[in-house]
């Protein structure tokens, strides 16, 4: 698909890409200063707005930003609607909004306001056989609450992306300073050992992951799986039966290979039946 004349969404004004101008004094571009959302539309509409919306002011209060008035869960859903209404789209996209704090200031901004950027990309799935992972142990993840928001400061992951790219990785787990398991690059991680199903605890430093919050709530309600959230130990990897990452882009991707350890899928594909039935599946 190609998109001509590119919209984005600034501060509730619809721009041309081309006419988006970012100061040099833009905190996000200088200190980080901001958090970012990225949304699935849809069969024509926005994929679990709620919970992303939910998470999204979360994120805002820990980081002591202010949330205007009018930033409501329908204010949110509307901004994004209007960028892909007026954009006259009609195929499924990639939504990515970044919120950050107003222009100025040094480490000490000079006011916690907002400004938000709305854009989005055709949304394209790749289906990769022999999904292959590897541990990423150059830099570890801070097992801290400040690293299960979705932070602009994504350095580690892109130094893990740019390693699994040269090595041939679909994608790298990423440990904590504890070398026990966090997530990996742009997801969160499931390890499947008979029914027992096991995934990193928030305090392992993971992203809130908006499917990761669905599937545990998924197997909570099931009596044929137990979850265990909880502290999980690499070395867990060569015991799993199965492995499989969570996102909101590609929901459940199974991973196929572990160093010399192969994996089967047959849990993975009825959890992805029980998924689509319980959340995708329109009554």
């Amino acid at each position: 698909m190609v998109i001509c004349n590119v919209m984005v969404n600034f501060n509730g004004q619809l721009l041309d890409e081309s006419e988006l101008k970012i100061s040099n004094s833009n905190r996000a571009l200088a200190y980080g200063d901001g958090i970012f959302d990225t949304l699935k539309f849809e069969s024509g509409s926005l994929v679990f707005i709620e919970d992303h919306y939910f998470r999204l002011m979360s994120s805002l209060r820990m980081l002591r930003m202010k949330i205007p008035m009018n930033f409501t869960l329908e204010f949110y859903e509307s901004e994004i609607m209007k960028l892909v209404n007026q954009s006259g789209v009609q195929e499924d996209l990639r939504i990515r909004v970044t919120v950050y704090r107003k222009d100025g200031g040094l480490y000490l901004p000079l006011t916690n306001e907002i400004d938000y950027l709305i854009e989005f990309k055709p949304l394209i799935i790749k289906e990769l056989d022999g999904y292959e992972i590897e541990l990423y142990k150059d830099f570890p993840v801070v097992s801290s609450l400040l690293s299960t928001i979705k932070s602009n400061n994504r350095l580690l992951n892109v130094l893990a992306s740019v390693y699994a790219d040269e090595n041939s990785y679909q994608n790298c787990l990423l440990i904590n300073e504890k070398k026990n398991l966090v997530e990996a690059i742009n997801s969160n991680v499931f390890l499947i050992k008979g029914k027992d199903i096991y995934t990193p605890s928030i305090e392992s430093g993971c992203i809130k992951g908006i499917i990761r919050k669905k599937i545990i709530a998924m197997i909570q309600e099931s009596d044929d799986y137990v979850l265990h959230e909880t502290t999980v130990s690499p070395f867990e990897l060569l015991k799993a039966d199965e492995v499989f990452l969570t996102n909101s882009i590609t929901e459940i991707q199974s991973v196929e290979k572990y160093r010399k350890r192969n994996y089967q899928t047959t849990e993975t594909n009825r959890l992805k039946d029980i998924f689509v039935q319980k959340y995708k599946v329109k009554n």
